[in-house]
């Protein structure tokens, strides 16, 4: 562990495939020469070397800055890949702290920008980013908030097929991208972080459907701020609590799982950063939170229906603008815009950035 975490820290990206195929995208770096590793949990993922990196970052070569590819460190690639293990495909997602992005769009990547998906981010100026990076790779069935992660459970009971909930932690597997990760760590500043994150599973728990499932993750080593937590939550609700273990979700999985069958990823196990994650099915109702306090206001849109809406898609087809069914027309101010139908129950319970 000591040797491993004072090693460089491998480059690693993801390809975006709403906009390039793995196999288009490999034949159009092939005359850069970068070398290529796949990572072995995510088809898309690629450990990645280049001899011309200090000419030319990675993050501003044009296949970036288009959106073709996502820098991403490959364990955060392992949420995303839990989440989709069974090879379902859910119609409504909550990614809970979504900043800056990467989890989000390798979400809608996965959902082929069909359904819909609730990226949330609690920092304003996070939101931001979020937003620039879905935008960046294409992604149109995403809609944004901005709350603390702890309002979903009330305000959007049993209202997801799936969620992602990568907790906010004391980041103690980043230590190989970040020296000073460990700066201010401290037992008690642990205990308080851990206090949060139950807060906030117990919050997805209650926005999730029963049958859903719910993944949930971090950067950090300790068991305080990972299988506590989740042994925290079955103890809560017992037998609405099932846990999906992991130990074959790639080859070799089995070397990072625990007895719960979560992931414990130590940085020497697979040459990346240290990473926990949980997956668990919600196997029945549980008891309502209180209704949540706050007011949302109106919602700033109204639905375009049929002989205007007719009109309007006739009109977008002329120059080469489609759409179909999982999608619906609203305007605002004379602005026409589409938002997925999967996110229409959601509206009028939760204000939208």
């Amino acid at each position: 562990f000591v040797a491993a975490r004072q090693r460089p820290l491998p480059r690693s990206s993801r390809v975006n495939t709403l906009k390039i195929s793995v196999g288009a995208f490999l034949d159009l770096v092939s005359p850069y020469g970068w070398q290529l590793t796949p990572v072995p949990w995510c088809e898309e993922g690629f450990w990645i070397e280049r001899d011309d990196e200090e000419s030319l970052p990675l993050g501003s070569t044009a296949e970036h800055l288009s959106g073709l590819f996502y820098i991403q460190e490959a364990s955060s690639m392992l949420p995303v890949a839990a989440l989709f293990a069974d090879g379902n495909q859910p119609e409504r997602v909550m990614d809970v702290a979504a900043a800056p992005g990467s989890k989000t769009t390798q979400i809608a990547a996965r959902m082929n920008n069909r359904g819909a998906i609730l990226a949330n981010e609690f920092s304003a100026s996070r939101v931001k980013v979020l937003h620039a990076n879905i935008s960046r790779c294409g992604i149109h069935n995403v809609a944004l908030t901005h709350f603390d992660g702890r309002v979903f459970g009330a305000a959007l009971p049993e209202a997801f097929d799936a969620i992602l909930l990568d907790a906010p932690c004391s980041g103690e597997g980043v230590v190989r991208k970040d020296p000073d990760a460990l700066k201010n760590w401290s037992v008690e500043s642990n205990l308080e972080i851990a206090a949060t994150q139950r807060e906030l599973i117990d919050s997805a728990f209650h926005a999730l459907r029963p049958g859903g499932t719910l993944v949930y993750s971090t950067c950090t080593l300790n068991r305080d701020e990972n299988e506590d937590v989740c042994l925290w939550l079955k103890q809560r609700y017992a037998d609405a609590v099932e846990f999906l273990p992991l130990d074959t979700l790639f080859d070799s999985a089995s070397h990072a799982a625990t007895p719960e069958g979560f992931l414990h990823v130590f940085p020497q196990i697979y040459d990346c950063e240290g990473f926990f994650v949980a997956r668990l099915r919600k196997t029945r109702a549980v008891d309502p939170l209180p209704a949540p306090k706050f007011k949302v206001g109106n919602f700033p849109f109204t639905p375009v229906k049929g002989r205007e809406a007719a009109q309007a898609q006739a009109a977008a087809s002329k120059v080469g603008l489609h759409w179909d069914e999982s999608l619906r027309l609203w305007m605002r101010d004379k602005e026409l815009w589409l938002f997925p139908v999967n996110i229409e129950p959601l509206i009028g319970k939760v204000r939208f950035s």
